[in-house]
């Protein structure tokens, strides 16, 4: 009886190896990862959006500016120092910490009013286009009487009703948010529901939850990744204005749009302070 030749194998399970690394390269995701490293404007909006993560988390770990919240009225309009770079606000609060914890609350904001805005969209978008009839024109409904109701009116009154706080004002904002996914998201399962691969997978007996979520959202949802990002946008910018307005969060709580409102009044014993607030604001 021969005996096999193990020498082989070494080279097997290298060209299995290379194999491996030559297939994941050629992969969506690493062409995906080779265009980004291209782009030198998407280089550099990462790392500065990495450079806000990073001081939102050194906030929230109690590295930068612990004591934030604590007023001390001897420091009341105290000028630019070491140890006040950009001053103090009217409780003796030091203006670049509050701007650098009001970081944490953008983010805080973006991330969980885009996520609802996203779930939300994805359920509707997708049970509208798939099952049409009756059950779409509803939930077309639904939206469009949302999205007839201009922002401005809409997400005040919705803040003016659940209170201010940082869990209402997301709340508000997510469910608000979510007209233009749920709108792209039936659309594309329109196009998509008829497909082979879609019928493949009735043959197969597939139900329509496993249709739904298992075949025919992972195809569409990059559309609504992409509105994820801008959706994060638009969540920072709509919680200032709601705290500007005096609808946001609570006072105690750190945030560009109270520091906008705290800057706005200008008196001869305020100007020094208001106008560093206001510089420091603009570096945000």
């Amino acid at each position: 009886m021969s005996m096999p030749n193990t020498d082989s194998l070494p080279l097997t399970a290298a060209a299995a190896s290379t194999s491996t690394n030559s297939t994941s390269r050629n992969s969506l995701w690493w062409d995906a990862f080779r265009r980004f490293k291209k782009n030198k404007l998407g280089v550099v909006s990462f790392y500065v959006i990495l450079l806000y993560v990073i001081i939102a988390a050194l906030a929230v770990a109690g590295i930068l500016y612990p004591d934030i919240s604590v007023p001390n009225q001897a420091d009341a309009y105290a000028s630019i120092s070491l140890s006040h770079p950009f001053g103090t606000d009217i409780f003796g609060r030091d203006i670049l910490g509050r701007a650098i914890h009001g970081t944490v609350t953008a983010i805080s904001i973006g991330l969980l009013a885009s996520t609802l805005s996203l779930v939300i969209g994805l359920v509707l978008g997708s049970v509208a286009g798939y099952f049409g009839g009756k059950v779409d024109a509803a939930i077309v409904w639904l939206y469009t009487t949302v999205d007839s109701i201009p922002y401005i009116l809409l997400i005040p009154s919705l803040t003016f009703v659940l209170g201010r706080g940082l869990i209402n004002v997301f709340i508000a904002v997510g469910l608000t948010s979510c007209v233009t996914t749920a709108r792209l998201v039936r659309g594309e399962f329109f196009k998509h529901k008829h497909r082979d691969y879609v019928m493949a997978a009735h043959a197969l007996g597939a139900n329509d939850r496993r249709k739904i979520f298992g075949h025919i959202l992972p195809n569409v949802a990059h559309l609504a990744f992409v509105q994820f990002g801008l959706g994060f946008v638009s969540a920072i910018k709509i919680e200032v204005i709601l705290s500007y307005l005096g609808l946001g969060v609570d006072p105690s709580q750190p945030s560009w749009g109270l520091m906008i409102d705290d800057a706005k009044t200008s008196s001869p014993v305020r100007t020094g302070a208001t106008s560093r607030q206001r510089r420091c604001l603009c570096l945000d």
